[in-house]
């Protein structure tokens, strides 16, 4: 029986390499070989015959699956490494004891709950465009809000040339100067809350992620840590499982 051949960018994935979508970047930007000749997308290989090299290092399957769920820091870039010698999150889980990468991404400014696996199946499962694993977010914004403001962000705001999803929103805490709102959207948009806020004249003064679905961040102290339980895995695959998009 032949050895069954599987996508590049799907073995990279499962392998804790990247995800999906990164990989297909790192094969295009020439990083991925395969038994000595460069790769190219669409590329198909098998596990068990075929050479696959990143950057010039072989590349294994990992036989333990890893979850874990960090308190980003501001001023963190979400990526394992960076040219330009900026600060990223590879650092603050270099002690995990087995290669991760990133489940999604916050930007520079933004802190909060960030998860890391080296299961590829699960990351592409919380990040697929089709799912709407809701991500709740705490905001402050400035310099005040109205009922209007919010109605809009709870309603849709073009962003990019399209309109947001439904979102939920909540005044937390009403200060001179500053509001803090709870946001709960359902799909992860490139810089959507602060897209959405700029958009309806609302300047972003903090951005914290405080839960992914089920999953919260609870008190994790910043910069730090933890892996997930079975029972936590389990619901953030089984709501993705349970919301594809009709669209």
């Amino acid at each position: 029986m032949a050895d069954e051949k599987i996508r590049l960018q799907k073995y990279l994935s499962e392998c804790g390499v990247a995800s999906r979508r990164k990989a297909e970047e790192m094969i295009e930007a020439g990083q991925v070989w395969v038994n000595g000749r460069k790769a190219s997308i669409g590329d198909k290989v098998s596990p068990k015959n075929d050479n696959v090299t990143v950057k010039g290092k072989k590349v294994v399957r990992q036989k333990e699956q890893v979850y874990i769920m960090l308190n980003k820091p501001r001023g963190f870039i979400t990526t394992m490494s960076d040219e330009m010698d900026r600060k990223c999150v590879a650092e603050l889980v270099a002690d995990v004891g087995a290669p991760v990468y990133p489940v999604g991404r916050l930007d520079r400014e933004s802190e909060g709950l960030l998860l890391f696996t080296n299961d590829g199946e699960f990351a592409n499962l919380i990040t697929h465009p089709r799912r709407h694993i809701p991500k709740t977010y705490r905001v402050t914004v400035r310099p005040s809000v109205n009922e209007e403001q919010v109605t809009k962000l709870c309603t849709g705001v073009m962003v990019d040339g399209r309109m947001t999803s439904p979102a939920k929103v909540n005044i937390v805490e009403k200060q001179e100067g500053r509001v803090v709102l709870e946001m709960t959207i359902f799909e992860g948009r490139n810089r959507q809350i602060r897209k959405m806020c700029e958009e309806t004249g609302l300047e972003v003064a903090r951005l914290k992620r405080t839960a992914i679905g089920s999953l919260k961040l609870g008190m994790l102290q910043i910069g730090k840590w933890r892996a997930l339980t079975e029972d936590e895995v389990h619901r953030l695959t089984a709501s993705a499982s349970q919301n594809p998009s009709e669209v």
